[in-house]
């Protein structure tokens, strides 16, 4: 006999879903048996990626939609929330995955760029978690999930906008676990380490030349790649972290060390 998935019966909204560590978490926690609603930027590429992620769930006998929003527009990330409610019946879990990155030399950006930066980063956290709360708090299992990043810890040149929000998530993440935890809801983030995605393909098609970079700063001499942030999200989900709350829980290869 198949034993039940640690998520079995679950509904969870993941934001910034289409690719990278989203889509892996989306994977993952669709194959542990909770209905996953892949959340997108509005654009076709993501869109097409969405869809993609979904085709694959469905395929393999799980349940799943594809639903857009941009963080940037709070009547977005409301109208987002209502909506994943309403298809799943309810949420258990919100994972604030989705976020804007971007290098700029700090004293020359522009006041628009830093404020979009927070907006989407912190704001959207916010919101999400705001909105989503009361669907939250009707749950015996209710968990959200914030993302923020190694480099609140250890800063980088040209990314000051992009480590300032990242650096915030893990302020919220502390607030957020208190301002909630007598409605029964657990707060915690993943920090992610150096991740091959999509998004670092991109940006860096030269592999090799980026990992010498970033092995040099991890315990461990090989590259993080979105599979391998998974299963942090997933026992932050599930109920092996039951009693763990306001946490930050690194997943970088053995870069950070506390």
């Amino acid at each position: 006999m198949t034993s039940p998935g640690r998520l079995e019966g679950r509904r969870a909204l993941i934001t910034g879903a289409s690719r990278g560590i989203g889509a892996a978490v989306a994977r993952r926690f669709a194959a542990e048996g909770a209905s996953v609603i892949v959340s997108h930027e509005p654009i076709p590429e993501r869109a097409a990626e969405a869809g993609l992620v979904v085709s694959e769930i469905q395929a393999a006998g799980g349940s799943a939609i594809a639903a857009p929003a941009d963080l940037l527009h709070p009547e977005q990330i409301t109208a987002l929330v209502d909506t994943a409610a309403q298809w799943a019946g309810g949420l258990d879990i919100v994972v604030a995955n989705a976020a804007m990155t971007g290098r700029a030399v700090w004293h020359e950006m522009s006041v628009d760029e830093w404020d979009r930066m927070q907006a989407v980063n912190v704001r959207g956290t916010y919101l999400l978690a705001k909105h989503a709360h009361r669907f939250l708090c009707d749950s015996e299992h209710a968990s959200f999930i914030a993302v923020t990043s190694v480099m609140a810890e250890t800063g980088l040149p040209g990314a000051l906008h992009y480590t300032t929000s990242k650096a915030a998530i893990i302020g919220l993440v502390r607030g957020l676990a208190f301002e909630v935890g007598a409605d029964g809801i657990r707060v915690n983030a993943v920090m992610p380490g150096a991740i091959r995605t999509e998004h670092e393909v991109e940006l860096a098609p030269d592999g090799d030349v980026v990992t010498e970079r970033w092995l040099k700063r991890q315990a461990l001499q090989r590259r993080g790649y979105a599979d391998d942030l998974a299963g942090a999200f997933l026992f932050l989900a599930g109920d092996d972290s039951d009693f763990i709350s306001g946490q930050i829980v690194n997943v970088d290869g053995g870069w950070v060390l506390r």
